[in-house]
């Protein structure tokens, strides 16, 4: 009777175990981006901003100003993150959806830096990428650039990098072109 009793449970450990790990995975990523959420509700940082889209905790909508003293000053850019399964181990993927002229951004909104490649840490947040984003702003790494022109311009002529920042620039609350009748 033991025997028959005990025969069933390890078939059954089994079984539950490969599931509860895939689980387990999923439940990291959630409590990590949960955690992070609050953090960046509870403690806001002046200029940054992120929330997820809907109910998606994977698919985030962020926000930075740009930095005073630099082309982008008095200019707002939405940002998407997209959270791997493997976050915070695995860097999010990260891209401008307000089209902006930078040495390290290129026209379809992808970024070129480190520490969303190569140098990304699990220590990163949310809140540490946005902050090196609005630095690079206004310190882009002309070394490694996306869009040479940029790179080119920021160094050589900076009345015409900020004329290009601001001919490229759209808010996108003016989606309904609102803001473009006095042009």
């Amino acid at each position: 009777m033991n025997m028959a009793n005990q025969a069933p449970a390890p078939a059954t450990a089994t079984k539950t175990s490969v599931p509860a790990q895939s689980s387990s995975s999923n439940t990291n990523v959630t409590k990590r981006l949960q955690t992070e959420l609050m953090n960046l509700m509870m403690s806001p940082t002046p200029g940054i901003s992120a929330f997820p889209n809907d109910a998606d905790l994977l698919n985030w909508t962020a926000t930075i100003e740009g930095p005073t003293e630099t082309p982008y000053a008095g200019l707002t850019f939405k940002l998407a993150f997209s959270f791997p399964a493997e976050y915070p181990l695995t860097a999010p993927q990260v891209t401008f959806k307000t089209p902006i002229f930078h040495p390290n951004i290129d026209f379809s909104g992808r970024i070129c830096l480190d520490i969303l490649k190569e140098k990304w840490s699990a220590i990163y947040n949310v809140q540490s990428v946005l902050l090196s984003l609005q630095s690079l702003l206004g310190e882009p790494n002309n070394a490694s650039p996306l869009n040479g022109q940029a790179a080119e311009l920021w160094d050589k002529d900076p009345a015409e990098y900020k004329r290009l920042v601001l001919a490229r620039h759209r808010d996108l609350a003016e989606e309904d072109g609102a803001g473009m009748d006095g042009m």
